[in-house]
């Protein structure tokens, strides 16, 4: 009977689904204790994350296999950044009233949240490597990877500052903004798609629709020119 049992484990944990449905039933467990308590720590992400991390401790698996059982949930990472287009076109008559503002705060804020973070990272003396992996920090993963990889970073590295720049700030952001006196709400969307990217537009979208919409497209137009403009900056300067 033991063997029974231990063969019927062994399936369950390598089978090609386990780690789509370990992935899913985290989030929503997670999701559902924030939504119950609301608090700023019980974040979706990174409850999910640390739950995802301790299956996979106490069932033996390795990233590898856990990144293998998952892939499937990477064909919807597009279709879902696609989604966003929806709030972006509920709330396209505020955008436009709000053109010029909206144009100045990506031009100024993308600079900022590149600039900062790398010069940092600078100044307590990273390597090059980790500069490079750390610049396209404040895009979604998909962009952020790629970017890293052109200009001399690492992916995986470029990956874990993406997710803890929109943890950070999906934590931090929104308290931090009414704390200086920011209560607008698409001024609010702009600073939390800007730096915390998808994770920040998730939670724009709690604040209102809004919100979420000035999130999704500081996100949007913030990938786009990181993955224009930031290999032509670091060739021209490197």
């Amino acid at each position: 009977m033991s063997l029974d049992w231990h063969g019927a484990w062994q399936a369950l944990i390598h089978h090609p689904l386990f780690g789509v449905g370990v992935t899913l039933g985290a989030y929503q467990l997670a999701l559902s204790a924030y939504e119950k308590t609301r608090w700023v720590f019980l974040q979706p992400v990174l409850v999910s994350m640390l739950a995802v991390i301790g299956v996979l401790l106490a069932c033996g698996l390795s990233y590898a296999e856990y990144r293998e059982s998952a892939k499937v949930l990477t064909i919807f990472l597009g279709p879902a950044t696609v989604a966003l287009a929806v709030p972006l076109f509920l709330n396209l008559r505020r955008i436009r009233q709000l053109f010029w503002p909206t144009l100045l705060t990506l031009v100024v804020g993308g600079v900022v949240a590149t600039v900062l973070g790398v010069a940092l990272a600078w100044l307590f003396g990273a390597e090059h490597m980790m500069l490079m992996s750390m610049a396209p920090k404040s895009v979604t993963s998909p962009i952020a990877m790629l970017v890293a990889d052109q200009i001399g970073g690492i992916a995986a590295l470029a990956a874990v500052f993406v997710l803890i720049t929109g943890v950070i700030g999906a934590i931090l952001g929104p308290e931090l903004l009414r704390r200086c006196g920011v209560h607008h709400h698409a001024a609010q969307g702009m600073a939390l798609g800007l730096t915390a990217h998808a994770v920040g537009t998730s939670r724009a979208l709690q604040e209102s629709e809004e919100c979420g919409a000035f999130a999704a497209l500081a996100m949007s137009l913030m990938g786009v020119a990181t993955a224009v403009l930031l290999p032509l900056v670091v060739a021209l300067l490197v």
